[in-house]
């Protein structure tokens, strides 16, 4: 019986940690990903993308592969080069994945609602999607 009882506690605190190491781990994807946006780095950003992204943009929209994306990207902050982003809200979904909600401001003025949305695939977090609107 003790067995039993001891297996269980230590069972659960297994449970208890890979889920704070995957909480962990997603933040600190979250950080990356908004540094990423902050200095208007597209290729680092891109190393966050699963191969087929959805993108919404001012003037574009739609699923793209990874190299597309990171082209459309590119273009975005050539024209609308980011200042700051301030990350004001993020979660967890129920399904594991995790999302992040922002302002970024640019050189030019403009402000953008950023939203992005992480999931898990086999081992790897990716980022599956990525939207910027006006503000």
């Amino acid at each position: 019986m003790n067995r039993t009882i001891i297996s269980l506690i230590v069972f659960s605190l297994i449970l208890s940690l890979n889920s704070s190491a995957n909480y962990f781990q997603s933040d600190n994807l979250t950080q990356e990903v908004s540094q990423a946006v902050r200095t208007g780095n597209s290729r680092e950003l891109a190393n966050f993308f699963s191969q087929n992204i959805d993108l919404t943009l001012p003037d574009s929209e739609g699923t793209f592969s990874k190299a597309q994306a990171e082209v459309i990207i590119r273009n975005f902050f050539s024209r609308n080069t980011p200042t700051s982003f301030l990350v004001s809200h993020q979660g967890t979904s129920r399904d594991g994945s995790s999302y992040a909600i922002g302002i970024m401001q640019t050189r030019q003025g403009q402000a953008y609602r950023v939203y992005f949305l992480l999931k898990k695939v086999s081992e790897n977090t990716q980022l599956h999607q990525l939207q910027f609107e006006p503000n």
